[in-house]
């Protein structure tokens, strides 16, 4: 599906008018920053072994040299990701998502046919993750260790034969497998999910069917607002 972008209108934006042939997809770019289209199976960063450095980062800067990241997705998770070219970038863009100035959503569909009294309104997730010490790198919701969670969601479309819901995802915390995490333990893991669905879960799908669909945050050197999207493919 082709990408889709909105951005201030003074920001001086040059857009991609759809993918190239380029194993690396830019929906943006421009001195200071690169904004990624990460398919589902590719690592964001170098793994260990030789049979892991084909990644995101590694691509880029193929074509952008010096590229580097400054956010990740899990490997499972396709979408859209946001490198610098250059370290004060890095760090402005690295604090800001800190602070949690860069807006993110996510598309996914659940096993389940998720109820909700209105299907315009934001739900909440408010659940502390912590990390499952004797299954790594699994996380798991601990009252006690975890940290404080929280996702908000809403309802785009059910599908009644299929009996899955397709979810829109804000994450306001940014914990490690979050929303796998929060959508399994409410009763609606993720379609695809080898980590925290069951086995009848995992399979109605090929791949984790979980889409970084969008990304907002003030331009690093501009100050303009920049609002970026590409929907999922499923």
């Amino acid at each position: 599906m082709a990408p889709e972008a909105a951005t201030d209108s003074d920001a001086g934006v040059s857009l991609a008018a759809a993918p190239d042939a380029h194993p690396v997809q830019a929906l943006y770019e421009d001195a200071d920053l690169l904004v990624l289209h990460k398919p589902a199976g590719l690592l964001c960063v170098p793994g260990r072994g030789p049979d892991k450095q084909d990644c995101l980062s590694a691509r880029a800067q193929q074509r952008w040299p010096g590229a580097l990241i400054v956010h990740r997705l899990d490997q499972a998770t396709s979408g859209l990701v946001l490198m610098a070219r250059h370290l004060d970038t890095q760090r402005r863009l690295s604090q800001a998502f800190a602070e949690r100035q860069v807006h993110k959503r996510y598309q996914a569909v659940v096993q389940g046919l998720v109820g909700v009294e209105d299907p315009e309104a934001w739900n909440e997730i408010d659940l502390p993750i912590a990390a499952d010490w004797a299954r790594r790198p699994l996380r798991v919701i601990d009252p006690t260790l975890g940290k404080p969670s929280l996702t908000r969601w809403r309802v785009q479309r059910h599908d009644a034969a299929a009996r899955t819901t397709h979810l829109e995802l804000e994450p306001v915390t940014g914990r490690t497998h979050q929303l796998r995490v929060h959508l399994a333990a409410i009763g609606h893991p993720i379609l695809g999910d080898a980590l925290y669905a069951d086995a009848a879960t995992q399979a109605q799908a090929p791949r984790l069917l979980l889409h970084a669909s969008h990304l907002a945050f003030a331009h690093p050197a501009t100050g303009a607002w920049m609002a970026l999207g590409w929907a999922a493919e499923f």
